[in-house]
């Protein structure tokens, strides 16, 4: 598929009661309560672009996480935004929304279906990985997908996913995204991906003639989210550096010892 022009993803105004926008429309806060969460992107999404976004702050004490999806309803002409996304929104019909969890987010295909459908899901989880995530004629550049964690002081001792570069998909900073990949007579599945890695099609035959808009719902122990801009044209020069920076670098950590100003390892760490 051709890439296409970027556009700044922003949430709709239109959201949930106890949702509050920062003033870039990019950043959603739950200020209360566990519900009440939903937002919604400003604009439909086009095929195969994805809306990304990584958690920002959790709330301990509430069961559940975020939860992500797409809509076929226009915000504009809902009479309330639902309480839940699941089962208020989705029982509306055409919304199609996946619940987040720590461990069991990928689905298994059938023993038929075509194994070329995701064939990048089989390679080893590493830092430095390929320019794209492949999700059968989509490209995704890869560069901004996955989360990554800041090391406390005794990380490299007590926490496998310091030496993994991974991060839980309900964790803080973990990057969340979703997109639809057209199937032909104008039916698309829709895949979420997480840190950088295709989960698979978790709704199949979704209609794609009416505009789908994507929905996040900030529930449950997930406070806070953020939008996080993938580019699809030519890479900032910024990024540039920070690719030739990562292809000699074994571990993200190694970036430490490197003779670079601080905001610049910090950059080539996290972002």
């Amino acid at each position: 598929m051709e890439p296409f022009p970027d556009q700044f993803m922003e949430f709709h105004p239109i959201h949930g009661t106890n949702v509050r926008l920062d003033y870039s429309g990019t950043q959603a806060t739950r200020v209360e309560s566990f519900a009440n969460g939903v937002c919604f992107s400003k604009q439909p999404l086009k095929p195969g672009e994805i809306f990304l976004i990584e958690i920002e702050d959790k709330e301990l004490g509430w069961c559940g996480h975020l939860r992500v999806g797409l809509t076929a309803r226009d915000p504009r002409d809902l009479e309330v935004v639902p309480e839940y996304s699941i089962p208020d929104l989705t029982d509306l019909g055409d919304s199609w929304v996946f619940a987040i969890t720590r461990n069991h987010n990928k689905i298994i295909e059938d023993a038929g279906a075509d194994e070329g459908n995701n064939n990048n899901n089989n390679n080893p989880k590493t830092f430095f990985t390929d320019s794209h995530l492949y999700i059968e004629n989509i490209r995704v550049p890869r560069d901004k997908l996955v989360g990554r964690s800041r090391p406390g002081r005794y990380s490299h001792i007590l926490d496998d996913l310091y030496k993994s570069n991974a991060l839980p998909p309900t964790a803080r900073r973990s990057r969340i995204g979703v997109l639809y990949v057209p199937k032909g007579q104008d039916l698309a599945d829709m895949h979420i991906i997480i840190n950088g890695e295709d989960m698979g099609a978790s709704a199949k035959g979704i209609p794609a003639v009416q505009p789908l808009y994507a929905v996040v719902d900030v529930f449950a122990a997930t406070k806070c989210v953020r939008i996080v801009q993938v580019e699809y044209g030519f890479s900032s020069l910024q990024t540039l550096c920070r690719k030739a920076i990562q292809k000699h670098i074994v571990h993200r950590m190694a970036i430490d010892w490197l003779e670079l100003p601080e905001a610049l390892k910090h950059y080539c760490k996290y972002e």
